[in-house]
């Protein structure tokens, strides 16, 4: 029965895209008597919890803030009405009820509860649909002689309101007061209502209202999906297609937990997928929780907005993606860029084309030059998802930004590896200029980051400090000597590497990296100056040198670190000239601890290249020319000198142990000299001069080898 509510008076609340206009209209429909229960979509259920089948009949008063004017008396045939009571009285009751009414109507005074309640008897079952009331209020307030009366006679009669609403039977009072202009509960400005005055009269209203109210959210947030999803899309809906994304998004979530929120292995959320076909419920929560706190953000006609010309561009795009996620929003449009940054304070456009999306940003530049990162568009995904996640935020939150399983929860799609984004958000938040990361937490400011500082610092750094530094890590990496007795890095010259007969390795310098498909490439060069002569002497003991090599295209990479690590250091060695606060000098220390241990990575990958000179006897009896005999030595751990030493022996470029045998055959094709006998040491001087002959690693070996062939 209408008014069986605790109260009669009820306060209709709804999300943004709620249908507030629809409620109302469905309310002023269902008790005009003009339609049946069995007319209306799902009507069962409404049988089924009213548990009748009849509607009743109710005389029917419609108030629209923005409609009545507070300044012009509005005429009917034979009735003129000034005040929000007298259109009331005169649409339920005609001259009738206007009768009850006409001297507070006309005086401008607002009518006791009484005579409402007596409007409402008399008149009855009557339903009063009131909207836009903050509206309507808040022309009234500092003018005391307008035809709808004084401020404190509409709050008066809302007052009343409520209290002939509450002693009424028959009658029911819906007033509409969006969750938007609640500026209490959203703590958003007054904007929202209209300025300091609007924000007087809402709080007013809200304490006359709060009193009798009972709040009816006719859809919560999960529905309030679906109803925006209805204004956006057709009717027609594929049901298998989005059953089958949404059983693969759930499986995603529940094979991957440690990657995404614990929500999303719920039940509940797999059904939130569904509603919300084919838009992702992380984007409605991130417009619904975090956009609609903007001051300037309309809920119903903002999010409504913005999806609107989201959609309309992956369209003319083709987009196949199984969602609309955050990480889906094309930024690098214009006209979708311009529906998000409205709301936001000035300086997030060059935020947006810097470091968002968009043909020259940070994310589609590393998207083209790492292919791994280009197959999914992740950086630019990503940098979508913490946009759409952060750019809301204030800086004066305790604690801000997006956390990392949302922002994989925003872009990561069935089939898609979530590591791929990870990548891409670390090198982000490396060279992103107005990215900001606090551990597991990434957000954009309009304040340049760090980041700016330490890229111009980078490209500043001298290239002869670059090769200084990792000539000195090198030195620490090189520290033992693996099978060899000596170990020489980075040698200006010939003239650093003696000439005796101890085994040696050479580690060249970063300047001279070794290029497979290049015959004149500076590492061959640089080996054969080393292995032609010591300075201006010839060199005599060639068959003791074995040289290691950085790789060519791994040193551009390494290059490129290094000068990032010395940028963060010099960073740090600045901080009180910089002005650096806390985030910046964590940050500055996180990076280069991260680069540190990056650089000490990347050294130990490049070189990889072993250098091993020799020299093939013809079948004439003449010596060959000579060769490098280039191999990799990157596989199994230790350090760099540890897989070089390894691999050299393996693959007998470096003697350890030699059989008598395999001695006896050199002695039989070289060392013999047509004699009868040789001296041991003169076929050890043979073996640390000639480069056709094995490498032996030091005398000994060959000793140990003689020993044993006389037994």
């Amino acid at each position: 029965m209408l008014g069986s509510e605790d109260n009669g008076f009820v306060q209709l609340q709804t999300v943004f895209g709620g249908g507030k206009t629809h409620t109302m209209l469905a309310l002023y429909h269902l008790f005009g008597g003009e339609v049946s229960l069995g007319e209306i979509p799902d009507g069962e259920k409404v049988e089924e919890a009213a548990e009748t089948t009849e509607l009743p009949t109710a005389r029917r008063a419609v108030l629209v803030g923005t409609d009545l004017d507070v300044n012009r008396p509005r005429r009917h045939p034979r009735v003129t009405t000034r005040t929000l009571w007298g259109e009331m009285a005169y649409q339920l009751g005609g001259e009738a009820g206007y009768e009850l009414v006409a001297d507070a109507d006309r005086n401008g005074k607002a009518p006791g509860a009484a005579t409402l309640k007596q409007l409402f008897d008399e008149f009855g079952p009557a339903l009063v649909l009131v909207d836009e009331l903050v509206a309507y209020v808040r022309n009234i307030y500092g003018n005391e002689e307008l035809p709808a009366g004084s401020f404190d006679a509409n709050m008066t009669f809302v007052q009343n309101l409520t209290e002939a609403a509450k002693r009424s039977e028959r009658s029911m009072v819906v007033v509409s007061i969006p969750v938007s202009e609640r500026a209490e509960e959203s703590g958003r400005s007054d904007i929202e209502v209209g300025g300091e005055i609007g924000k007087l009269v809402a709080e007013r209203l809200e304490q006359v209202i709060g009193r009798l109210e009972s709040v009816w959210k006719p859809v919560g947030a999960t529905e309030g999906f679906e109803i925006v999803r209805r204004r956006l899309f057709s009717s027609e809906m594929n049901a298998p297609a989005r059953d089958a994304v949404v059983s693969a998004f759930a499986r995603m979530y529940r094979d991957n937990r440690s990657e995404y929120p614990s929500e999303c292995v719920e039940g509940e959320y797999e059904r939130r997928l569904r509603s919300a076909y084919p838009i992702h419920p992380e984007l409605f929560d991130r417009l619904y929780q975090d956009w609609s706190t903007l001051e300037k953000f309309q809920r119903t006609r903002g999010v409504l907005r913005l999806m609107a010309a989201v959609i309309h561009e992956l369209w003319n795009r083709g987009d196949a993606s199984l969602m609309i996620m955050p990480g889906s929003i094309p930024f690098d449009e214009y006209k979708v860029r311009n529906q998000f940054v409205r709301y936001l304070p000035e300086g997030w456009d060059a935020v947006v084309d810097t470091d968002v999306d968009g043909p020259d940003s940070r994310p589609e530049t590393l998207d083209r030059q790492v292919g791994s990162l280009g197959r999914y568009a992740a950086a630019r995904r990503v940098a979508r998802s913490v946009f759409v996640g952060s750019a809301p935020s204030v800086a004066g939150q305790s604690v801000r930004g997006v956390e990392e399983l949302r922002v994989r929860l925003g872009c990561v799609q069935p089939g898609e590896s979530a590591a791929v984004f990870g990548d891409a958000l670390s090198r982000l938040s490396d060279q992103a200029a107005y990215l900001y990361s606090d551990g597991s937490r990434h957000w954009y400011d309009t304040r340049p980051n760090v980041n700016r500082e330490a890229a111009d610092r980078a490209q500043q750094q001298r290239h002869e400090d670059v090769i200084d530094e990792l000539a000195s890590r090198l030195r620490r990496a090189a520290r033992d000597n693996g099978e060899f007795a000596r170990v020489h890095v980075a040698p200006s010259s010939g003239y650093d590497v003696p000439d005796d007969t101890e085994t040696r390795l050479v580690v060249l310098g970063p300047e001279v990296p070794y290029r497979q498909s290049d015959p004149e490439d500076p590492a061959r060069k640089e080996s054969r100056k080393i292995l032609d002569s010591r300075g201006s002497a010839p060199r005599q003991y060639r068959n003791m040198l074995v040289f290691l090599a950085p790789d060519r295209s791994k040193m551009e990479t390494l290059e490129q670190t290094t000068r990032r690590l010395l940028a963060w250091k010099s960073i740090l060695r600045d901080e009180e000239q910089l002005n650096l606060d806390a985030h910046g000098r964590r940050q500055a220390r996180e990076n280069q601890e991260r680069l540190n241990d990056a650089v000490d990575l990347q050294l130990e990958e490049a070189y990889a290249w072993l250098l091993c000179p020799s020299q093939e006897p013809r079948e004439d009896g003449t010596i060959g020319d000579l060769e490098w005999n280039p191999v990799r030595a990157t596989s199994g751990g230790g350090s760099l000198v540890e897989r070089a030493s390894r691999k050299v022996v393996i693959d007998g470029a470096l003697v350890t142990s030699w059989s008598p045998v395999m001695l006896k055959n050199e002695l039989d094709k070289y060392l013999w000299r047509g004699g009868e006998h040789v001296k041991l040491k003169q076929v050890w001087e043979d073996l640390a001069k000639y480069l056709y002959l094995p490498r032996v690693r030091d005398e000994e070996v060959l000793k140990a080898t003689v020993r044993e062939g006389k037994v």
